[in-house]
């Protein structure tokens, strides 16, 4: 049933908005548009696909299939290449690579449909630093000036005022500040802690992180009730760490580790007193980088291929996939595969598992997300601070909006906003069924309605708005899972199948995705007998 503008704006932004927005005439119609992806029906046929078998004749050999060509899938190929490895494909379900990295265009500008950044690498992460100086952001040590997020970088709305940064000082009383120091002391002792061999609580990629018992029992609590163990209780302090969760998990702060919620804040941070590493940006966001990794493997990966089995045998590993419209069905004798899908997929996909679900599979959860871009004619007015790359809006559930042409250093005229909601219900499977049961017409009603709080002028403005819905965006890290059996044995291989994905680090980020993406493909090098020197 098909819901009314207010029950529509009650239910995703709150009755006080929908009230104020039901009272204002709409005379604009929408904007034209699109849901752009992802591909839910298609994936949706996993069950019944399984059981199918191509002819005798659909079939060829390789050493090697990788099952996914997102982030994690692209980082394997790109390693594989270096290491002169070619026997090998990438089979991709959407038109084009990159998972949820992958990045569109308009006539005013390339945008995110993701993943929008990365922080300035440290030493440690040799594998970022490589692809970067490959792509030409990053030489002699540093990241190179015009890569970096210019400024200014971040504004937050409340009230009908913008204001600088991500943390409300406007109106903050004393005890208001006194926390927000304290909670940085906090940080900071996380930041300067080091464990008997030297490394740290929380770094990038999380593989490099302490295990030590006194960091792990951070993720033994959700980080609601650490900060009530530490007596914060500041709305403002509170609501810039629940920020920090639906931002990076998806999840409310009952939802989130206190470990994952302490790794946001510390792990960017080089020196105990030093401010967080600067980011690093593009229009088109992380897409940028799929599209370097995706160039020297362009010949191999295969898009539109929805992969329905992964059997197992004595020698080697069956692949079959079925073609996105439905038609075609192939498969490939592969001696190893590099499952670079979600675990929620691997049950599905690997025949092993469907016969028999391993426990530890079904402790993997996922948030949902929608992600909105609108191409505008000109730029929005603002009230107080002038626009940033990242638009905040304090009294809102959403993400708010990332300025695409932030970078072009043009600051006027036609622009691209990409506006990013995080569905954070504590079941995550309510938050896919809220996401898919709304259109595209009636998430545009609640995108528009969202930054109309600070853009009354949005509407006429917008001359396209596409969305996206990503049911299973990213790994949400609950409470108990960093340190948990179940993740330590999703890393491990299963038989000749080797696993890479971010859902294995407990957060989704680029680093963890090229981390386990590197770490499965020299696991497979070496299963050939071609050793060579880690990236790690």
């Amino acid at each position: 049933m098909e819901l009314s503008r207010r029950d529509l704006l009650t239910a995703f932004l709150g009755a006080p908005l929908a009230a104020l927005a039901c009272r204002r005439a709409v005379r604009t119609p929408l904007p034209p548009g699109e849901i752009a992806g992802a591909s839910d029906s298609v994936g949706h046929r996993l069950r019944e696909a399984a059981r199918a078998r191509p002819s005798n004749d659909a079939w060829l050999s390789r050493d090697v299939v990788i099952v996914g060509a997102g982030m994690s899938g692209l980082s394997a190929a790109w390693r594989l290449e270096h290491a002169g490895f070619r026997d090998y494909s990438v089979l991709e379900l959407e038109p084009v690579a990159g998972g949820t990295s992958r990045s569109g265009s308009s006539r005013v500008s390339a945008y995110p449909w993701g993943a929008h950044y990365v922080p300035a690498p440290m030493p440690n992460d040799r594998a970022l630093i490589r692809v970067l100086s490959e792509m030409g952001a990053f030489d002699s040590g540093a990241v190179a000036e015009e890569f970096l997020c210019r400024d200014p970088q971040e504004r937050i709305f409340f009230r009908g005022r913008w204001y600088e940064g991500l943390y409300l000082y406007a109106g903050a009383s004393s005890e208001d500040l006194r926390q927000l120091r304290a909670f940085e002391a906090e940080i900071a002792k996380w930041v300067a802690w080091r464990d008997g061999h030297g490394r740290r609580a929380f770094t990038i990629p999380t593989a490099a992180c302490s295990d030590d018992a006194e960091v792990m029992q951070l993720d033994r609590v959700s980080i609601r009730d650490w900060l009530d163990a530490q007596r914060f209780n500041s709305p403002r302090l509170r609501w810039l760490v629940a920020y920090a969760c639906r931002d990076d998990y998806g999840a409310q702060l009952e939802d989130t580790s206190a470990w994952a919620a302490i790794f946001y804040f510390a792990s960017r941070v080089p020196k105990e007193g030093e401010e967080s590493l600067p980011l690093i940006t593009w229009p088109d966001g992380n897409g940028r980088i799929a599209a370097h990794l995706a160039t020297s493997a362009r010949q191999r990966i295969e898009t539109g291929w929805l992969v329905t089995n992964v059997i197992p045998s004595n020698d080697g590993v069956d692949v079959i996939a079925e073609s996105r419209d439905g038609r075609d069905l192939r498969g490939i004798h592969a001696k190893r595969v590099i499952f670079a899908a979600p675990q929620f997929i691997a049950a599905h996909v690997i025949a092993s598992f469907r016969d028999a679900l391993p426990s530890h599979v079904r402790e993997f959860t996922y948030g949902s997300w929608l992600v909105a871009n609108l191409t505008l004619r000109d730029r929005p007015r603002s009230s107080g601070f002038p626009l940033a790359w990242d638009n905040v809006f304090y009294e809102s559930p959403s993400l708010g909006y990332v300025v695409a042409t932030h970078q072009s250093g043009i600051d006027y005229g036609p622009t691209v906003l990409t506006y990013y909601y995080a569905l954070c219900d504590s079941n995550p499977r309510i938050s896919r069924e809220r996401l898919l049961s709304v259109n595209r017409d009636e998430w545009a009603e609640v995108v528009l309605s969202d930054i109309s709080r600070a853009h009354p002028e949005i509407r006429d403005l917008t001359e396209r708005l596409d969305i996206m819905r990503w049911g299973h965006a990213m790994i949400r890290p609950r409470p108990g899972f960093i340190g948990s059996e179940a993740r330590r044995r999703a890393r491990e291989p299963h038989r000749n199948i080797h696993f890479a994905h971010t859902d294995l680090s407990g957060v989704a980020l680029f680093e963890e995705a090229l981390y386990h993406g590197v770490r499965a493909a020299e696991g497979v090098l070496h299963a050939f007998d071609r050793p060579v020197e880690t990236f790690l």
